[in-house]
């Protein structure tokens, strides 16, 4: 691992100690950059859920578009639903659409409810890389929703670098560079040539200024 890990926690204690109290629960933030990579090349595009070794936070925002027993074990776990009949009522209101993608990280659909999510949500959802994972009736949901409070998108748009959520302030330290290296192992697996496609990395919160963290690239 070409990161030091002793190293990392020692940058997150630094900026948990001189970072300003704020009146709102800041974010733990990861910027990769990347060189020589080519993105007109689709395959070079990373866009992919990984699930970290410890909880990002402690709710997730994901909504299960359902309906029947699925919408009522989801509404049990206290997680929001969107069944048919309100599905249906957002065909052709783009507003609302852009709404609800932007109000949840996550979906999930039931499998029969497939086909209409594409039709009326696709359009929305699908350039966010937001479309829903399909889940069976059986489906232990509560797994789901559990991982997903561990789950990271990972998305490269035009531009080569790549940021990610990896938790929050006040989360232990130790935890934190787990989730960190795990990203950055993801990343050394994925591209094609491995560490030798990272050019930097930061480590900042929501309203803090970017803390570079030091990275040995070594050969592939």
């Amino acid at each position: 691992m070409p990161v030091d890990k002793k190293e990392l926690i020692k940058i997150l204690k630094k900026i948990e100690e001189t970072s300003k109290k704020r009146n709102f629960t800041e974010s733990v933030e990861l910027t990769v950059n990347f060189k020589d990579i080519d993105l007109k090349k689709p395959e070079n595009r990373i866009n992919t859920e990984l699930v970290l070794p410890n909880e990002i936070e402690e709710e997730a925002r994901i909504c299960v578009i359902a309906s029947g027993e699925l919408a009522v074990k989801a509404k049990e776990l206290n997680v929001n639903v969107l069944d048919k009949d309100e599905l249906q009522g957002l065909t052709g209101n783009k507003k609302a659409m852009r709404k609800l993608a932007k109000s949840f990280d996550f979906f999930v659909a039931s499998v029969d409810l497939m086909p209409l999510v594409g039709r009326i949500l696709g359009a929305v959802l699908g350039p966010r890389g937001k479309m829903p994972k399909p889940i069976p009736p059986n489906t232990d949901l509560k797994s789901i929703i559990e991982n997903y409070k561990r789950t990271v998108r990972l998305r490269m748009r035009d531009n080569p670098c790549l940021h990610a959520k990896v938790g929050v302030r006040g989360m232990d330290e130790e935890k934190l560079a787990e989730n960190i290296t795990a990203v950055i192992s993801f990343l050394e697996e994925k591209l094609e040539r491995g560490p030798n496609s990272i050019k930097s990395i930061y480590v900042k919160t929501t309203m803090g200024s970017p803390v570079r963290v030091p990275y040995v690239r070594g050969k592939r």
